[in-house]
Formats: C-alpha cells, structure tokens, sequence
C-alpha cells in the first residue's frame, strides 16, 4: 500500500494508474466500519483503490469540533492496510492549501442556494460550501471514475451528486448504506465522544425516525402525522437536545406535505457536546405502493446485521434487474420477456441513444461535433412505451415524431455507439434513465446499465455471445425487416462497435464485478429468459425476510 502525503507523490501515482478504474473513498479519518464498508465497495468495482484522509478546516465553524476531532492516523493506516487500499493520500492542510482562515482569498464552490434552506445548513453556514470546495479537489487530484459516499450524511450527497452533474464531471459518485450497530445507533467518528450513558439517550435519535417511518408505513403520508409520530418519540428522551427534524425530498432537499413516492425524515440533535445526525428514506414504488403498505417492517434490526441500506427501514421496493453486454447479444428481446413474465417495467435505454443518433443524421450534425450532439440531447423530448407482448420494440417518440422503425436502420446502428461515447450526451442520458428507474420494478438493458447507471441494482446480468452468433441474429432481423445486408459486413460492424464500446472513456463496456455472465451463444432466447428469471426469483426468495445488513 502507498502512503502518499504530498500532492506531488499523489499526482505520480495518478499517472500510473491510468488505464485502470480508480475509486476514491473520501474520510476524515477516525476509520471505523463504516468507512470499511466504503473501502470493501470500492474495492469490489475498481481496480484500484484510493483512500483520502483529510480533516478539512474548511467545513468546520467557528465554535465547531475541529481541534478535537478525532484523529489517529497509525490505526487509519493499519485499517486501510489490512483492507487491501490501493493507496492513501493523506496530505496536511498545507498540501490542499486549505489553511487560510476565513478563506476569503481562496475559490471557493458555492452549492446551489435550494439545497442549503433546510436540514444541516441553515445551523452550520458555510459547511457545505467546504465540503464541495474539497470534494472537488480530491477529485480533480486523484481522478477516479467512481467515489463512494455514505448515505447517512444525505444533505452532502445531495449537495455533491448536484455538483457532479452540473460541472458535468466525469465521474459516479456511489451511495453506500448507512452502517448501524446492531441496537440501530449510525456509526459515525464522533461516537466515541459520548459516554455510555449517552449513548443511551443517542439512540433516540434512530428510534423517533423509526417510529416516523412506522407512522408513514401505517398509511398516513402527511408530513404532519409523520413528524408528530417522531417528535412522540423524541419527548421520551428530554436530554436529546434536539436541533431540526424534517421531511424533504432526497434530491431536492425541499420540504414536503406528504410522501407520496418517496421523501427524506432526517435529524439532528445534541447529545451532551456531540452533535448527532441521521436519516431514513420512505420510498415505495409506484407500482406496488398500496400492496407494501399492508407489510410491516420488524420492530428492531436484525442482531447480526451492521449495514443498514437507505430506506432498508422504509418499505421494501422490487429490485431492478440490469442488463449488460455487447451489440447482438440478445439483451432487449431477453430484457422485453423477462420484463412482461415478471409484470415488471422495461427501460430500453438503447433506444435512447438511437434516438439522437438519428436526430443527429436527419439534421445533419457532424457525429464528431460533441458539443452540438450534446445540445440535441439536452433539448429533445423523448418518450418510451413498452410494447404489447416481449416481441413488440419499444415505442419512441422524439419530439411527438414517432421514430420506432427508424432508430432500426443500418446507418444508425452504424453511429449510435460513436454517438453514445460523447459524454454530455451519456450526461444527458444517464440522468433521465436514473429518474426513470430509482422507483426499482424494472428491467433495464444496456451496455453500462450495472456499472455506471445502475451500480446498486439488485441483480445483474452480463449477456454475450460470439461475434459470429451475434452477426446471425442481426441479419436474421434485418431480413425479417426485408433489408439485405452481407454477414461479413454486420460481423464488420459489430467488431469495429465492440472495440468502441469498450475503449470509450466514459463507462467502457465490462462486466460489472458482481455481475452474473450468461454465455447466449448455444442457448435459446426462452433459455435464457429462464436463466434470468429463476435469477430473480432467488433473489426475491432471499429477501422475503427484511434484514438490516447488506
């Protein structure tokens, strides 16, 4: 494992590193299993792993913990060691030049006003603006394709998700789940501050989430019954210091009225000189919400678990499937029969991307001129309708026009994955299919659904195929269509779009580490239907309990 501690002996590293998937756990040191969990996600998506430990002044007040914030860097270094870190950039405040004070002469990122009215913000003024300035330049330094964040400090993902997409940084972040002791306490590094007896009093914190989420899961979805139903909760313990108990929404961070789909009950509160925080998710999907709002959640976590999902104490939403692999390999017909066996939704984000490659044709957009394709991506409307039966296309409209047959031609088949390598246009994309499927109850297909898109889905699927076999199938569709095209020509292009797809910058075509491979080659389409559906079942069976760990 490198120790780096210097931004000089960091950027060495980084040069070394390129050609290979690098992942970036951000901490202020102070490890614990909640950051391990971090380290372990990583490790298992990338290959290599970064680990940064910085005490950031920047995101500390005046009248904050800084100079006592725990620190012990020997058994950080120890941890990240025996967890197989990669490397550990750990820099003095000197390195990030983040030393100066009130910082008024340094550049600073400013969060979108919106994000900082309610939760955390308003009670520490110029936190968040800390937090992103650093982020920003962790990642500016250590250039990761993906870096991973807990979901217990939602405000910051929020705030740092936001500042990914607009700056349109060539980066995932990956939300982890909140880590809990088995008695539901968040882990966090100021923990060890609070005596046992306060501990005691710090559980109350998770608890009146809890019984806020059991108030919403009973069938009230008012924000005021769901805040009544924690504040009860909250007056058991008088010497919980309470800061702020809200409802939001997890993206938007704006108040609600109701949780309908899905909101954000999150707290803070003193404990003694502690300031504690944490957060569960409501969510249900849109499918399914009056049937899971019959099933209750267990009255205590599960005694052997220590990870707590999102919202795993909000009501149980069906897993996504994702399914990756390259041209030709049989994903959207295998995509479309799981999707209407299982009465699920299919996303067909292929379709998508041959949507702006045939606007792009039709007007004449050089399919070289990145900034002009990722224009025509931002500003068309798209709409998808999942055929009538597994062997119906999906049906797209861009901009009222339906196009479904059109988006099938050679010519675009020929582009769609040149297209699809521009980032602003993967940017533009991405987002919309994450809206489209964060409710879960989906199939999804594509070719970096489960690594870049979708990284959490439940189950993921990697189809492949020989180039020969998908070459046959393609000619089989075209001739179904009454298009001739030459073998050696599709085997051509499939060679010349698999080499595209897996050398792009952006989310290479690979499988995802945790991905199930399915070889098509000598199996039928309803084999491997079958394949994929007795997959999901067994994840269904696994999951029919409620469990609080991974």
């Amino acid at each position: 494992m490198h120790w780096l501690r210097t931004v000089t002996a960091l950027r060495e590293h980084v040069a070394a590193w390129r050609g290979s998937t690098v992942g970036l756990v951000p901490t202020m040191g102070s490890l614990h299993e909640g950051h391990l969990s971090l380290i372990r996600r990583c490790r298992q998506e990338c290959e290599v792993t970064v680990v940064s430990i910085f005490v950031n002044p920047l995101q500390f007040g005046p009248a904050e913990d800084l100079e006592r914030y725990p620190r012990n860097l020997e058994a950080d270094r120890a941890m990240c060691e025996a967890a197989g870190v990669d490397a550990v950039f750990a820099p003095d405040p000197e390195e990030m030049w983040a030393d100066q004070g009130s910082g008024a002469d340094r550049t600073w990122v400013m969060p979108p006003d919106s994000l900082l009215k309610t939760l955390c913000a308003p009670h520490r003024p110029g936190h968040f603006r800390g937090v992103a300035t650093i982020v920003l330049q962790l990642l500016h330094l250590v250039q990761p394709q993906r870096a991973y964040f807990g979901q217990k400090d939602a405000q910051q993902l929020a705030i740092l998700q936001r500042m990914v997409e607009d700056l349109q940084l060539p980066v995932t972040l990956v939300p982890c789940p909140t880590v809990r002791d088995p008695d539901g306490l968040a882990l966090s590094s100021r923990n060890q501050y609070l005596s046992t007896s306060e501990r005691q009093v710090a559980l109350g914190l998770y608890r009146a989430l809890r019984r806020g989420y059991e108030h919403w899961r009973a069938g009230d979805p008012s924000a005021e019954g769901i805040l009544a139903a924690a504040q009860a909760e909250l007056s058991r313990y008088p010497q919980l210091q309470l800061q702020y108990l809200e409802l939001v929404h997890p993206q938007t961070l704006q108040p609600l009225q109701r949780v309908d789909s899905q909101g954000l009950l999150a707290a803070a509160a003193y404990v003694g000189q502690t300031r504690l925080i944490d957060n569960l998710l409501l969510s249900v999907t849109q499918e399914s919400a009056a049937q899971e709002k019959e099933a209750q959640p267990p009255e205590e976590p599960h005694p052997e678990g220590l990870a707590f999902p999102f919202g795993a104490s909000a009501a149980p939403r069906r897993p996504l499937i994702a399914i990756d692999g390259p041209a030709g390999a049989g994903k959207s017909t295998v995509a479309r029969a799981v999707a209407a066996q299982l009465h699920l939704l299919y996303l067909d984000t292929g379709a998508m991307y041959r949507a702006i490659t045939w606007l792009a044709l039709q007007r004449g957009i050089p399919l070289d001129d990145a900034e002009q394709l990722t224009q025509l991506a931002a500003q068309t409307q798209l709409s998808l309708k999942s055929g009538n039966s597994s062997v119906e296309p999906t049906r797209i409209w861009a901009n009222g026009e339906e196009i479904t047959q059109a988006i099938r031609s050679p010519e675009v088949t020929r582009w769609v994955s040149q297209v699809s390598a521009v980032p602003g246009v993967r940017q533009e994309l991405v987002k919309r299919q994450r809206s489209m499927g964060r409710d879960g109850g989906a199939v999804l297909e594509g070719r970096d659904i489960g690594t870049h898109v979708f990284p959490d889905a439940e189950l993921k699927v990697f189809l492949t195929a020989s180039v020969e076999e998908r070459a046959q199938r393609r000619q089989h569709q075209l001739q179904a269509q009454g298009q001739q095209v030459a073998l050696e020509e599709l085997e051509a292009q499939i060679q010349q779009r698999d080499r595209r797809d897996s050398e792009r910058t952006i989310s290479p075509l690979r499988p995802a580490p945790d991905a199930i491979l399915i070889d098509t080659d000598h199996l039928s389409q309803s084999e491997v239907q079958d394949k994929i559906v007795m997959l999901y079942q067994q994840l269904l069976a696994r999951s029919s309990t409620p469990r609080f760990d991974q």
